[in-house]
Parts: structure tokens; sequence; C-alpha cells
């Protein structure tokens, strides 16, 4: 007989902080079936083959794996893909070999536009704004110095704009991203008559949110605070949802 687990594969920082704030979110997560979070790089003793292998010991035979990651234009996501077995040939270098494993494992896509992220931005913009129909938000996501995931971060920002629009009402909502690095030029051509909100799409505070974006718009007016996703308990939510949406009964 079949069993069921899901592995949380996240990127990993050698922040500790970082570390225990993904970590405490999955914790809050319940499900049925056995949940082992799992790290891209940073995190001894807690690979994606570790998790793997943690799963398997328990004896499941069915892996959904879950990409704790803003965007499908993530590097990232390709080279799980490559190391989960799911992609020969990928766009870019990978100097590791894919994963051994007995377990089938079935990766869904990362938080993107999903509406449980969308009323989390949604709570963002409220305690920053004063004054939402005449304020811009300029979203700021990560990009990517790659053609093609560019254009994929392109157009999950372009979803996340429009479906944000329709909750908050703002002036307008655009997006620039610190790769390649658009963030300065864009603020500067939406802060000439505008107020304006920056609105971070990175799951855990760290470097980029407290010193690569403010550093990059220093000078600059602009309203910030540097609250990125985690912790909120929806993140933990959509982790508990889109994987009931894929365990079988």
């Amino acid at each position: 007989m079949k069993k069921q687990g899901v592995l949380v594969i996240s990127h990993g920082s050698s922040s500790r902080n970082w570390v225990e704030q993904v970590d405490a979110c999955i914790n809050l997560v319940q499900l049925d079936v056995p949940v082992v979070a799992s790290f891209l790089e940073m995190v001894e003793n807690r690979t994606i083959e570790d998790g793997i292998h943690q799963l398997e010991q328990l004896g499941v035979t069915e892996i959904v794996a879950i990409p704790l990651f803003v965007s499908s234009g993530s590097t990232h996501i390709e080279e799980i893909r490559y190391l989960l077995g799911l992609e020969q040939n990928p766009r870019i270098p990978m100097d590791e070999k894919p994963i051994q494993h007995r377990a089938c494992i079935r990766l869904l896509a990362p938080m993107n536009d999903h509406p449980l992220i969308l009323d989390v931005l949604a709570e963002r913009v409220h305690a920053l704004s004063t004054d939402i129909s005449n304020e811009i938000i300029l979203l700021v996501g990560h990009g990517s110095d790659l053609p093609w995931f560019q254009a994929e971060w392109g157009k999950v920002a372009d979803k996340i704009a429009s479906q944000l629009q329709d909750k908050v009402g703002a002036k307008s909502i655009s997006y620039a991203f610190t790769l390649p690095d658009t963030l300065r030029a864009r603020l500067e051509e939406e802060s000439k008559e505008n107020a304006v909100v920056l609105l971070p799409l990175f799951l855990s505070e760290g470097y980029f949110t407290r010193k690569k974006i403010p550093a990059r718009v220093e000078g600059l007016s602009y309203k910030y605070d540097g609250k990125a996703y985690l912790p909120h308990p929806n993140v933990s939510k959509w982790i508990e949802a889109v994987a009931q949406e894929n365990l079988s009964v």
C-alpha cells in the first residue's frame, strides 16, 4: 500500500533566525501525513536528500514536494527539479547529480499569486498606506539575469500586481527587481509626483530586505517596513492548502 508524505523545500540560510522562522512556519502545518522540512543549501544535515531519506525511512512511497519559494522564476526551482530527477536538461549549470530515491516524487508550484499570499501582501499594504487611492505600490522581487527566468518573474509579478490592485485599490501597482537592477530607476520615476509604498516579494526578512533594498534606494522618498511573507500564518495555511489539494484521500 502507498504511504504519502510532504517534503517542504526552502533555500536555506546561514542565519539561524531565518531557519527558525521557516521551521516555525512548518511546525504550524497540520496534515495527516508526515511533513519534513529540507533546505537546498547552508543548513547542515537537512538537505533535500536528507529529507527524502527521512520520509522513506518512515515508509513513505509517494512524496508531495512543496517549494517554499516566492516565484516560479527562481532558478532554484529548476535546480530542485533536476535534483529530484524531474528535469534531465536543466537550463542552468549543475554540478551535483540527481538524488537517488525510491519514493515517487511530485513537485508542486511555488507561492506565486496564490490567494493566501495575496492576502498577506494586502495586509502589508494596508499597514504602510495612509491614502491608498493616491499611492503607488512598487513590488520588489529578486528577479534573474537569465532571460527565461526573468520572463517568468515578470509573469508572476504581473499577476500579483493585477490581483493585488483589485484588493487594495491603489492608484497603481507596478514592480521592479534587484536582478537585473531596475529598482532605483523605477522608484525615481514613480516617486516624482506620487507617494510610493515599497512592498518586498521575499519569503523571510534578511540581507535583501534589511540591507540590499534600502541601499539601492538611499536618498529617495518611499514608505517601507522591510516585512516579508514570514512570519505570517498564511504561509503555513498555503502549505496545508496545496498539500491537501494534491494528497489523495
